[in-house]
């Protein structure tokens, strides 16, 4: 799997651009503002069908613009695959593979497996639980379409509950019956995706604690560990137990909605107590081993993409980083640097064929 070619037509700060890449490194280089981490965001909508930096679609268009195009054709198991990404304002956002429109953009997840390590992945560690459930859900999602399409039938289940609830507070009633309806669909979808969670996490850490080992040295120890409401009960329980805080607070309180990852080094939140160094190491493995497990389920090696990984780590780190990045499993990778003479050496050192782009 690699993008052999990229045009690009008012997409973010691009006014047209096209591109023909090496099927293993491609490095974007050039001053801060350039346009390096918007062109492998337009690598990453290709594959997802949406940005990974901005999810207000219309504004991925470029100023003064109405719409943007961005057009990719891939190669796959020796097949062509032409995957476009079109938006115009006061319309929806078409995506279509070799000229056929998706009805739903949940059928091409998976299609361009991908993997993404950027400074912006610190709010892994330091926003809230629902960006820490988002990578969950991404990394199954790409390789279990049931495990999607449930997803998406327990949030829209999800809301018209909450929406329930805000009736009922709005209007100073109460149907038990009604929402005992919702609370048997919602425990139904729940099940299954804690358990695809479970297992998931289970095949998934001890990946991830061997990257960290091999990256820092096996200085630290690191562990993610699962947390869920769903441990302590079935969902219809949980349910049935908050129906008055439900009540009080207008919105669905327990839930697989509600689950978290919690990042531990040496047993201690690396939030609070590691160090900048160890987060972005922590994290550099997190994507690693995404990558891995993307590959082992699917027999594909994902495309990697690299956004400005370089700054703030030491030459050690950086160089077992490359040494992974040099062995066979590895695909196409995209790298985005301020620094040409720093880039060129790095790729250089890896003995792989590669492109650089001075923007």
């Amino acid at each position: 799997m690699f993008l052999k070619k990229l045009s690009l037509l008012n997409y973010k700060n691009f006014d047209e651009a096209n591109f023909e890449f090496d099927s293993k490194i491609n490095c974007f280089v050039g001053k801060n503002g350039i346009g390096k981490t918007n062109l492998l965001d337009a690598i990453y909508h290709l594959a997802n069908g949406k940005s990974y930096f901005n999810p207000l679609a219309l504004q991925n268009i470029k100023h003064t613009k109405d719409f943007f195009v961005i057009d990719g054709i891939f190669e796959k198991q020796k097949r062509t695959e032409q995957i476009l990404c079109s938006l115009k304002k006061g319309q929806k956002k078409v995506l279509k593979r070799n000229g056929k429109v998706y009805e739903k953009f949940s059928d091409h997840i998976g299609l361009i497996p991908l993997v993404i390590i950027s400074p912006s992945d610190s709010n892994l560690i330091v926003e809230g639980s629902d960006t820490r459930r988002k990578f969950l859900d991404s990394v199954i999602s790409q390789l279990d379409k049931d495990y999607l399409q449930k997803l998406i039938q327990y949030q829209k289940t999800l809301a018209q509950r909450n929406a329930l609830l805000k009736y009922f507070a709005l209007n100073h009633t109460f149907d038990k019956e009604t929402l005992e309806i919702y609370n048997q669909q919602l425990a139904q979808l729940a099940k299954p995706i804690f358990e695809k969670r479970k297992v998931f996490l289970e095949n998934f850490v001890p990946i991830f604690e061997n990257y960290y080992h091999a990256i820092s040295n096996g200085v630290e120890k690191v562990s993610i560990t699962y947390q869920s409401s769903l441990f302590e009960a079935d969902l219809l329980t949980l349910l049935e137990q908050n129906y008055n805080k439900d009540k009080a607070l207008q919105y669905t309180s327990t839930g697989i909605h509600r689950d978290d990852l919690d990042f531990l080094i040496e047993g201690y939140s690396i939030k609070k107590f590691g160090s900048q160094g160890q987060q972005k190491s922590f994290l550099i493995a997190l994507k690693l081993a995404q990558f891995q497990f993307v590959q082992s389920q699917s027999g594909e090696k994902p495309i990697l993409l690299f956004d400005d990984i370089f700054d703030k780590l030491d030459e050690y780190r950086v160089s077992q980083i490359i040494k992974m990045v040099n062995q066979e499993e590895f695909g196409q990778l995209f790298i985005s640097d301020t620094h040409v003479e720093r880039t060129e050496s790095i790729v250089k050192s890896t003995h792989q064929s590669y492109k650089i782009f001075n923007l």
